[in-house]
């Protein structure tokens, strides 16, 4: 068996002249590697600032503000429903489309691009325009109602007379419409994007629920008819401030009411079916003045009707009224309640 070897390195003496060499190469290395750190870290630096930078630049662009639901309206003026004799439908780029028949059905695309009217008809549209939302405005004129199914799967019934903006996509963290006129509203629900119908001095919150909403402009009240789920509303009182002021909370079976001249607010238990039955034609009154009975007659039927006694128009009715019949054979229905005579000229009705 051979011997196994260990091989040794000798250590010679180094000296000063290799000692100063030596250290020199060393301290030309630290500095060699502080620059590289720095030019390193100076490269992260501005990396990271551009990250920062272009990401905050491309989350400006995708939150630049839009122009919010109310500027809209405000700054779109005050757009008469009866305009036309049909059903209008002007699309965010300002196109004008004339639905045609007394009940038009309008249904949105999950995206909003694609609207369809009644059974033939597809439109194609944008939803956006120079990162700016694009808003529909439907005006439903005084004789024709209209349904709409929008773009989250909500449906909302318009009645005569009325007008409703809205986009056709619902972008963003809440889904948001401006309503003139009256409208039954069934919410598709999500937690995550509630539903926000604002009228002038009312705004009410929902995230899916059944509701009635009645806001004329020749009315003296707003009311509000819940009849599942639960709703917020806020009522701004000072027409100075788009701040809402009060807030109530109503429960199925409930009627907010909002009297626009004393700025106060009530709220009752109802039969829900009185304010939803429009909807199916059928107009159901409970202690209603002849005035109010009249005012919805007239809308629905795109009649003039005009009381030339003031205590007759006072006068309250319990009942209801087929609204598919002739006016004629309606009016004659209330006459059968009151001593009332009335004429027929042209247009207009004129009781006395």
């Amino acid at each position: 068996m051979k011997e196994k070897r260990t091989h040794k390195i000798k250590t010679l003496p180094i000296t000063e002249l290799e000692k100063n060499v030596l250290k020199h190469k060393i301290l030309k290395s630290v500095d060699n590697l502080s620059k590289r750190k720095r030019r390193t870290q100076i490269a992260i630096s501005v990396v990271t600032c551009l990250i920062i930078f272009g990401g905050g630049l491309g989350f400006y662009f995708l939150k630049m503000p839009t122009t919010s639901i109310t500027e809209f309206v405000n700054t779109s003026g005050d757009i008469d429903v009866n305009q036309s004799d049909n059903v209008v439908l002007i699309l965010g780029e300002g196109e004008n489309l004339n639905i045609h028949g007394e009940n038009s059905i309008i249904n949105y695309s999950s995206t909003g691009q694609r609207v369809r009217i009644g059974k033939n008809r597809e439109i194609d549209q944008k939803t956006s325009k120079n990162n700016e939302i694009l808003y529909n405005t439907l005006l439903v004129p005084y004789g024709k109602r209209t349904k709409i199914e929008l773009s989250d799967g909500s449906i909302v019934w318009l009645n005569s007379g009325s007008k409703l903006v809205y986009p056709s996509v619902f972008n963003g963290d809440k889904r948001e419409l401006y309503l003139e006129g009256e409208a039954i509203f069934d919410v598709a629900h999500n937690k995550n994007k509630p539903f926000i119908v604002i009228s002038e001095n009312q705004e009410i919150e929902v995230l899916g629920t059944v509701f009635g909403v009645t806001n004329y402009k020749d009315e003296n009240a707003l009311n509000t008819v819940l009849k599942s789920g639960s709703v917020q509303i806020s009522y701004n009182n000072s027409s100075s401030s788009h701040v809402n002021n009060d807030k109530m909370k109503i429960s199925p079976g409930t009627k907010a009411s909002y009297n626009k001249k004393t700025k106060s607010m009530v709220s009752e238990k109802v039969n829900v079916d009185h304010y939803f039955s429009w909807r199916d034609g059928v107009f159901i009154f409970k202690n209603n003045d002849l005035k109010h009975i009249t005012n919805r007659i007239s809308r629905y039927y795109n009649l003039k009707i005009e009381i030339t006694n003031d205590d007759l128009a006072k006068e309250t009715f319990s009942g209801y009224l087929d609204l598919n019949e002739d006016i004629d054979k309606v009016i004659k229905k209330i006459k059968a309640s009151t001593n009332m005579n009335y004429t027929l000229i042209e247009d207009t009705i004129i009781i006395n």
